[in-house]
């Protein structure tokens, strides 16, 4: 495997975590209204919590793309974006 094939692979593997990352914030907006954490804070947890949901279902499933490391990640971003708006503090 080439240098370049290498690259090409780590960027696959994390591109649903930073898809996620960069669209969670203006989700979280949309259905939470403004407030919450700065939007690059929010990005740069989003992106951080997606790899490391990612790097465990492939340590744990031995390999990635399966659909349950998906709804894991979906679930991490949604939860992290409440916490972030303290959504426990909305009536």
């Amino acid at each position: 495997m080439t240098v370049w094939l290498l690259i090409l692979h780590l960027l696959n593997f994390v591109l649903p975590a930073l898809a996620m990352a960069v669209l969670m914030p203006w989700a979280g907006r949309w259905v939470m209204g403004s407030g919450g954490w700065p939007v690059r804070r929010r990005r740069a947890v989003h992106a951080l919590a997606g790899v490391l949901v990612l790097v465990a279902g492939l340590v744990l499933q031995g390999h990635d793309g399966k659909m349950s490391t998906y709804m894991a990640l979906v679930l991490v971003a949604a939860t992290a974006e409440w916490a972030m708006h303290r959504g426990w503090s909305r009536k």
